[in-house]
């Protein structure tokens, strides 16, 4: 069976407890990380390690309502209120900042957004510290699918990967998921998160007819 938008679950009972275990993994994989490492470029262009945590705690404290007034006083700018939201949160001490992260783990707040966009974080910036760093975690694939069901429905405008997953068929290797129509793309549901979400991915990790060309016009 292929996957569909109709076996995308984004019921709370199902996403927050991904979400919160993907937090907590992500505190273990930087619990003991060298200072120097902290200033490690991301995948996210002008963060590094440190920028990209500040983010998550920033993203995990908003509020529905507290996302509006900061969207009035960033004058509708998402870069400048992440911008403003990242030197906020981000401390002096690293450590520090990752124990922030430890106390809104189980939080269930967010912007006004599916929830599908919790998903969409949590394994995005996961990957953008971890790749970076030479790290490796294995993701819930049927969960990443979700992920990736939300993006290639969204507009790159709104944070997602409609255009960018337009005109080829994106197919997981490790988890049922199909979509659209075109020269077929095939990979495993991480990668293919990562691409439609403007990140860069390796050459080997897709296959398919369609994978050079995509690859090409991606990067």
């Amino acid at each position: 069976m292929l996957f569909n938008s109709s076996m995308a679950s984004t019921s709370p009972s199902i996403v927050w407890p991904v979400v919160h275990e993907e937090r907590r993994a992500l505190i273990q994989d930087l619990d003991q990380l060298p200072p120097e490492q902290w200033k490690t470029p991301t995948l996210c262009p002008g963060w590094d390690v440190h920028d990209v945590l500040a983010h998550i705690i920033d993203s995990a404290k908003t509020t529905r309502l507290n996302f509006m007034r900061r969207m009035i006083a960033s004058r509708m700018d998402f870069d400048r209120d992440n911008a403003v939201g990242v030197e906020r949160e981000k401390t002096g001490d690293p450590a520090k900042t990752l124990v922030q992260l430890e106390s809104v783990l189980s939080r269930t707040s967010g912007p006004p957004a599916g929830l599908a966009t919790r998903l969409v974080e949590a394994f995005v910036h996961g990957e953008d510290i971890r790749r970076p760093l030479g790290l490796h975690r294995d993701y819930p694939a049927d969960h990443v699918a979700t992920a990736i069901d939300y993006q290639v429905r969204t507009t790159t405008k709104m944070g997602g990967g409609k255009e960018i997953a337009a005109g080829w068929r994106l197919v997981a290797t490790d988890t049922p998921f199909e979509h659209g129509d075109g020269p077929a793309v095939e990979g495993a549901a991480i990668s293919l998160l990562l691409a439609v979400s403007g990140r860069p991915v390796a050459e080997s990790e897709l296959t398919g007819p369609g994978a050079a060309a995509f690859l090409q016009r991606t990067s």
